[in-house]
């Protein structure tokens, strides 16, 4: 009877140890860090694309990002970390958006305006070359 007795207080010291374990992984996973390093990388990307006159190029992308940043932050404060973390990411990639959009315009202006330099030119050279026949 002796021995019985052992092991029903060594399975119930195990069930303790492994209940308390458990208990303890789950509290200290409860609230994951905020996400820093993305709600950074958002502010950047915003912060360029404002530089490149995002604005006035890609405006409602550059909107979006600002809004998903709100967002972003707004859960951070209530402590929703996984959904602030996808938020930033998000705002992140509109704000590149927005720079990538702004660029294109910029370079399709810039190739236009070429364009027309060289017709101006070719039509320069026709005419010198029409003055010497």
């Amino acid at each position: 009877m002796n021995v019985s007795w052992q092991r029903l207080t060594d399975r119930r010291l195990r069930m303790a140890v492994g209940l308390t374990s458990v208990l303890l992984a789950a509290a200290c996973a409860s609230t994951p860090p905020a996400p820093t390093a993305s709600l950074a990388a958002a502010r950047s990307a915003i912060s360029h694309a404002e530089q490149a006159d995002a604005g006035r190029y890609a405006g409602p992308e550059l909107s979006e990002a600002r809004e998903k940043l709100a967002a972003a932050n707004s859960d951070v404060e209530q402590k929703m970390m996984p959904a602030a973390q996808r938020l930033a990411e998000e705002s992140r990639v509109s704000a590149q958006l927005a720079f990538a959009k702004t660029e294109q315009v910029k370079a399709v202006a810039v190739n236009d305006e070429m364009k027309r330099s060289n017709n101006t030119l070719m039509e320069e050279m026709q005419r010198k070359s029409g003055d010497q026949q």
